[in-house]
């Protein structure tokens, strides 16, 4: 018989609390924020939930942070998905540019907190573009941006940030989700909040870069953590969809595909204030499946 919801969430705090103390005691770092890459369809879902005690158990993050906007059939998400990752205990949900893919999600934006799309989208769109979750004591600010190369934003992502770290002052450690079609893009915001917030990672390509490292003024930067979702496909896309899309140059229905799901992200470690001790990638295939394609 299922524990009553209540009762599970005293159980996940307790555990995590224990591992958290653990990992600290063996100098893992005072605070972890795990941040998951782009969810894509009920399969990213999944995968994470599945991966999610696992990573618990093993780095006892103190948040976890998700990018949701592909985590509703494969664009935008819905007040239901959304409300499914609270439960879970995911502490901040991030969003790009399928945010408001779904109608439905317009009013939610408005009203919940913890879900963020770009700051430097207009102010007449609905949502917010940052949020402040708090946990033993700690405040993280969470600040979602937009690309503006091949994306549209209402402004740019290198003016916008200056307002929203006005607005994050106080808080203890800053992550900022740059969600952008561009490398260059995510590398110069990386360079230009060096020192000034905790974390830049860079989400939207789903495909997992190499170059994860703490820059010289101590902030934690990757170009794309990647997607969480079917790696056998083509970025989230049945790949004989994309294939033959490619190929014919014409319009063709995208399914999300459902082989080889992994969970894509990073950890990243702190023990004093808008500092990053290490970021460390984390790839990992769902639990009881295939780790490579047939």
């Amino acid at each position: 018989m299922a524990e009553p919801e209540a009762a599970q969430g005293a159980a996940r705090e307790a555990a995590q609390g224990g591992a958290r103390e653990a990992a600290q005691a063996t100098g893992a770092g005072d605070v972890g924020i795990l941040f998951v890459g782009d969810l894509v369809g009920s399969i990213g879902r999944h995968t994470l939930l599945e991966c999610l005690p696992v990573l618990r158990e093993r780095y006892a993050p103190t948040f976890v942070v998700v990018n949701g906007e592909n985590v509703a059939g494969g664009l935008g998400i819905t007040p239901k998905v959304a409300e499914e990752l609270f439960r879970e205990g995911i502490d901040a949900i991030t969003l790009g540019n399928h945010a408001y893919r779904r109608r439905e999600i317009y009013s939610y934006l408005e009203t919940h907190e913890r879900i963020v799309r770009p700051f430097n989208y207009l102010q007449s769109q609905p949502g917010r573009g940052l949020c402040v979750v708090e946990k033993d004591g700690v405040r993280l600010g969470v600040v979602n941006l937009s690309g503006n190369l091949f994306l549209k934003a209402g402004s740019s992502a290198f003016t916008a940030i200056e307002t929203a770290l006005d607005k994050l002052e106080g808080v203890d450690h800053i992550l900022v989700d740059m969600h952008a079609e561009a490398t260059s893009e995510k590398i110069a915001l990386g360079w230009l909040l060096d020192g000034r917030v905790t974390a830049v990672v860079g989400t939207h390509t789903h495909v997992p870069t190499a170059d994860a490292r703490v820059l010289p003024r101590g902030t934690a930067y990757i170009t794309d953590v990647g997607m969480t979702g079917p790696r056998g496909g083509v970025i989230g896309v049945k790949r004989e969809q994309a294939v033959e899309a490619l190929v014919t140059q014409m319009p063709v229905r995208f399914e999300t595909s459902k082989e080889d799901p992994w969970l894509m992200g990073v950890l990243v470690r702190c023990s004093k204030p808008l500092r990053a001790d290490s970021i460390e990638q984390i790839l990992m295939a769902r639990p009881d499946r295939p780790t490579t394609t047939s």
